[in-house]
């Protein structure tokens, strides 16, 4: 997804610097501008001819210089091990797939359930079973199974950065039954300590917060060039935004909330004392 988009910055680039319109380009491929468009955005995979075709276009005559962006093409294409989930994922969610994979910061705020990177596995079967209730249970289960293999994100050797705000109603609403809610109450406890984690939780007392649209997410890349990306779901869908005004808006929604919210130890005594009822 990473190589995605900067194979798709890259290519929009040189289309601005060579003059050449999207109606240009998607003539020259036979193709629509939305197509064009979708490459450069690096909604959609990269055929060779297609690349190949857009370069030759676009001036870019050194032998190197396509050889590098044909290989970049080559290693956009290439599988992302979520694939093997393909059968249960909407095309919209593959996207996000691709790009929390390749995130260095993930920044959430989370008001229905907690978020799917700190789920249990017993936690996540009660919430997978009932987002798709005219699922199987072999259906449910590798649902579960893909959110499991995310959660690698956090102990993987080059670990992203997770900083997370829960709405205190996310813990008070009991998913399964009190054992489940206690065992994934401790599991937040438990992974509020790790380094890379920053857990903080909206207390209802809370005199407000600046959040009228719900939960939402904001990537951050270590690699150069990509912009930082919001993304919004929806039931059927979901919103990428990626324009710097979209996402400065929510980068400083993000940071009231944490504000606003007790810092993660005094998250952490909140957490024990849901623990201690529940």
């Amino acid at each position: 997804m990473v190589r995605r988009i900067q194979l798709g910055s890259q290519l929009r680039q040189l289309r601005l610097a060579s003059g050449i319109t999207l109606q240009m380009a998607s003539h020259s491929l036979r193709a629509s501008e939305t197509k064009v468009s979708r490459m450069e955005l690096g909604r959609v995979g990269f055929k060779r001819w297609d690349v190949e075709t857009l370069l030759t276009l676009y001036g870019v005559a050194d032998e190197e210089v396509r050889a590098a962006i044909l290989s970049m093409a080559q290693e956009a294409n290439a599988p992302g091990w979520w694939q093997r989930y393909s059968d249960i994922l909407p095309n919209w969610w593959s996207t996000y797939l691709g790009l929390e994979s390749a995130a260095s910061l993930i920044r959430a705020y989370e008001v229905q359930h907690v978020h799917a990177l700190l789920q249990t596995e017993e936690y996540a079967h009660v919430v997978c079973r009932q987002s798709t209730p005219g699922a199987g249970q072999a259906d449910v289960d590798r649902r579960v199974a893909l959110r499991l293999e995310r959660q690698q994100a956090l102990i993987a050797d080059d670990a992203c950065e997770l900083e997370v705000t829960l709405d205190e109603s996310t813990l008070r609403r009991t998913y399964g039954n009190r054992a489940v809610m206690r065992r994934q109450l401790q599991y937040l406890l438990d992974l509020s300590e790790r380094p890379n984690v920053r857990l903080q939780v909206m207390p209802f007392h809370s005199p407000g917060h600046p959040v009228a649209s719900g939960p939402f997410t904001l990537l951050s890349f270590s690699e150069e060039g990509l912009p930082d990306i919001v993304y919004v779901e929806q039931l059927t869908s979901a919103l990428y935004l990626d324009k710097p005004a979209d996402v400065a808006e929510y980068a400083q929604v993000h940071g009231e909330l944490q504000r606003d919210s007790p810092a993660p130890q005094g998250s952490r005594d909140l957490l024990r004392s849901l623990l201690m009822a529940a």
